[in-house]
Order: C-alpha cells, then structure tokens, then sequence
C-alpha cells in the first residue's frame, strides 16, 4: 500500500551550493537521501514532495556547510500482510510467477498459483493448470493476497497467493464471477 508520510530532518548544504536557491537545493539532497530507500517502517520511499526548507540555518565549528531543518511529504510504499493487490506478470518460471507490485516484484510460487497440478512449458514461458487448462503467463493482469513480507536494508521480498477465491488472473475471476451468477456454460466431462 502507498502511503504519504510527512517528515522532519536536517540537511548539510555544502559551501559549493549556497549560490544555488535554498528550496531547489534542499529538495535536490532530500532526493539523493531519500528516495529509493528501503526502510523497516516507512518501506520503500518512492518520492520526496512538498519541500519547505527554513531560512535560517547554523553551522558547525570547523565545517563550513550550514544545517537547516526541512519538512517534507514522502510517498512510501509498504507491502502489508494479507493485502490483496492487483498487477502485471512480469516474468513466469518453472517455480513460479513475478507480479510488479508498484517498486518491487513479488513472487507467487508455483505452489501458490491454482488448486490443480501445474505444468511449465517453456516455449511459452507459461504455467498451465493440467485439469482446469489456466494458463498463466507473462503480461497477464493478475489480483494475489500477500503471505508473507521481509524488508530490510538490502531489499525487499514478498511471497504471494492466487489459490484462494476471486484471486488469480482477472479473466479467471470474470469466469468464477460468471458462473456465480449462472451465465457460465458448464463444461462437459469427457469420456
């Protein structure tokens, strides 16, 4: 989920800029700090916004940069467990799916894709249901339930469900929908 944090820090602007407009500078090294960070709490911070930066610094004996306080809004985004999000398949392997989520992909093991056996074919590059003939493959629009979520410095990293109802590819949720409300054709058993 995206959220949007307002925040309070102090910046360092180095000798080399005071030329430059305090507010373009404070903005521009707000960006370099922050954006892209991933953080326990906040999650990742996608953008710095709304910049206000105050007139009046101090400096530091033996530094010959001036500190000033700024405050500014942050939009984050932090992965929650049991969300239901909504996105591309971006790649598709023989141990399961990608789905972008906003910054970050998330994997959707094979395990965790439909309540059939799963066959991979590579020519594909699909993941298709042997009784129910899904298929699930890249570029698909697909709605999954986050199971699990671990953030830390290095990156982040979370695992996916589509086996639960009206998740999956949308035109499977279409279809289920469709069959609730007695518009589906039901199909013939074979044999």
């Amino acid at each position: 989920m995206y959220y949007l944090i307002k925040m309070i820090d102090v910046i360092r602007i180095p000798p080399n800029m005071f030329s430059e407009p305090l507010e373009e500078v404070a903005a521009k090294i707000l960006r370099e700090k922050y954006e892209g960070l991933i953080d326990n709490e906040l999650g990742i911070i996608i953008a710095v916004l709304n910049v206000s930066v105050s007139d009046v610094g101090f400096i530091v004996p033996g530094d010959g940069a001036t500190y000033h306080e700024v405050t500014f809004d942050a939009i984050a985004f932090l992965p929650k467990v049991q969300e239901v999000v909504e996105g591309e398949i971006v790649e598709v392997t023989d141990f399961g799916a990608f789905i972008r989520l906003g910054p970050i992909d998330g994997l959707i093991h094979v395990s965790q894709i439909m309540d059939d056996y799963i066959i991979y074919d590579r020519r594909r590059g699909a993941l298709i249901g042997r009784e129910s003939q899904k298929i699930l493959q890249e570029g698909d629009i697909a709605r999954a339930r986050i199971v699990t979520v671990s953030i830390s410095s290095k990156g982040a990293k979370v695992g996916l469900t589509m086996r639960q109802p009206f998740l999956g590819v949308l035109s499977w949720i279409e279809e289920e929908v469709k069959k609730i409300k007695g518009e589906a054709k039901p199909v013939k058993a074979k044999g």
